[in-house]
């Protein structure tokens, strides 16, 4: 009487390993199974496995994990599969199941389309089934290089290779490979990055959109009927996060900016996520269109690697929460409330000097720092407005005019000297060949001409360069000067304000504070473009 086997049929499939998803479909593998089982009337099937979507170079697989379980469990005893490389695709390990797992568990195991059978070996099955196995590795390894190159060469080009779009953003229906931005989610976007510059810290901003019902990322995604799995999931609905609002407030891609390519793997068969050094990742710009200027992205980043604390009755920070240092020892100076029976009393004080380490006692009354502080924002917010009259004054000169007119007559006389001299050096041959030079005199005067070109061609660059200073003169970004004019003759400091115009505020005692405020190579460089139009005038 034969013996009888209860057989589970494996089935896998894998685009990442160039499976055809037509011949070797979950379905197509199951029923090419069922119909070669027909035959043999000693088998019953007993159970089914699949791993839809997983690489064969591991078997880190629940549906292979699972047939594993029940093969201990002695629920199964023969597995049926379409061919080797269905199994798997690890030469190694392929052939350790084959060659030592299964017969040390009893376990019949058959590969139809390579006819194998492990209950009827022949002797060349041990020379061509390790060598089927070694080639299944290599296709796969084959793949993985090729794959690899394909994504990198797509990074490269700016496209969008993640299996979802960021939230404040959607993959063009017309190309999966590029951006949108989600006229929704961009504005919560937004908000986010207003509320972190108005004084909110990363957890209040969680709570006030949570209160709103503002879906977060991840449910955002599912509502849209994205397929998204997370193992971070607490509840029936995720809510949002101090650590989710962090990620978005320190994501560059907001900006345009496309990244990619910072992780990588050792290789086909390890998934271990390993970092990429900073210098090697692939920075597009201008990729897509932005949903925060670079101005408000910069300034968040200021503020979040500020070390500052909402107190517990309030919900946004003090405008100049984190912003005053000490001139003495550099650190933060922290705001002090001192209650009375009249009114309270609100100072900022050097914590250094406070501990007793060092530091003399720097301290100055709010009241005092808010005046002179916003004093000092008038006061540069109106020399900085009258920059735009020395840009006006700059372009509207008659010397930008002549100056350019002797730019271009220059060009034109550098590029006349050019082709005289390559029509002399085209006739420097034919004078060589009439004999009416020697090969020595040919050889110098070409060098000479050549020589002479190059120069001239490097002077044409030259005078271009210059051109260009000329025309372009004050006009580069200077939207920044737009932030100041927005806070003329303002009458109180407020939270944006400071975040939008100053670095530091450093206090030396009561009556002497700076104020250092932000685009301070902007302002310098048109002070001295200003300063050597004055001398050239």
């Amino acid at each position: 009487m034969s013996k009888k086997y209860k057989a589970c049929i494996y089935t896998r499939l894998s685009r990442e390993d160039g499976d055809k998803v037509e011949s070797d479909s979950i379905a197509n593998q199951k029923a090419l199974i069922r119909e070669f089982l027909k035959s043999h009337k000693e088998i019953e099937v007993v159970a089914e496995h699949s791993d839809d979507g997983y690489s064969g170079v591991n078997f880190d697989r629940p549906g292979f994990q699972k047939m594993m379980e029940e093969i201990r469990a002695g629920k199964i005893n023969c597995v049926v599969v379409k061919d080797l490389s269905r199994f798997g695709r690890n030469y190694i390990e392929v052939g350790s199941y084959i060659e030592k797992v299964f017969p040390f568990m009893d376990v019949r195991f058959i590969a139809i389309n390579d006819s194998y059978d492990s209950s009827n070996q022949s002797q060349s099955d041990y020379l061509v089934i390790p060598f089927k196995n070694l080639i299944n590795d290599a296709y796969c390894r084959d793949i993985s290089v090729k794959i690899r190159s394909q994504l990198e060469v797509k990074r490269k080009r700016g496209a969008y290779i993640s299996a979802f779009a960021t939230y404040g953003y959607l993959k063009d229906s017309e190309d999966h490979n590029k951006l949108v931005v989600d006229p929704f989610a961009s504005e919560v976007v937004r908000s986010i990055f207003k509320w972190k510059q108005e004084g909110m810290s990363p957890n209040t901003i969680a709570e006030r959109l949570n209160e709103q019902g503002a879906l977060c990322p991840m449910e955002y995604k599912l509502s849209l009927g994205m397929k998204v799995q997370t193992h971070f999931r607490k509840g029936k609905k995720a809510l949002w996060s101090a650590v989710s609002v962090t990620r978005i407030l320190t994501n560059e891609l907001y900006t345009g900016v496309l990244i990619q390519g910072r992780t990588t793997t050792p290789n086909h068969k390890v998934k271990k996520l390993i970092e990429k050094d900073e210098s090697e990742w692939i920075r597009i710009e201008n990729n897509h269109e932005a949903v925060i200027d670079r101005d408000t992205f910069e300034s968040v980043q200021a503020l979040l690697k500020k070390d500052t604390r909402i107190s517990p009755e309030e919900e946004t920070l003090f405008p100049l929460a984190g912003f005053v240092k000490c001139a003495g020892c550099g650190q933060n100076m922290i705001r002090k409330t001192v209650p009375s029976a009249k009114k309270k009393y609100v100072y900022y004080h050097c914590t250094t000097s406070k501990s007793g380490r060092g530091c003399s006692a720097h301290r100055i009354p709010e009241s005092v720092l808010l005046q002179s502080v916003l004093l000092a924002v008038n006061q540069q917010v109106e020399m900085v407005s009258g920059m735009e009259d020395l840009i006006r004054a700059w372009d509207s000169r008659p010397q930008l005019q002549g100056r350019v007119k002797n730019a271009d007559e220059q060009i034109a006389k550098l590029q006349a000297e050019i082709e005289k001299n390559r029509a002399f050096k085209l006739k420097l041959y034919e004078s060589l060949q009439d004999s009416v030079i020697s090969q020595d005199e040919y050889i110098l005067f070409k060098e000479n001409y050549e020589k002479q070109i190059r120069e001239a061609e490097a002077s044409i660059e030259a005078v271009k360069a210059d051109r260009e200073r000329a025309i372009k003169g004050f006009r580069t970004d200077t939207s920044w000067i737009e932030t100041f004019k927005k806070y003329r003759n303002v009458s109180e400091l407020d939270r944006k304000m400071v975040v939008d115009l100053i670095d530091t505020v450093t206090v030396y005692d009561r009556d002497h504070i700076e104020v250092s405020f932000r685009y301070a190579e902007e302002r310098e460089a048109i002070w001295e473009l200003a300063m050597q139009q004055e001398v050239g005038a």
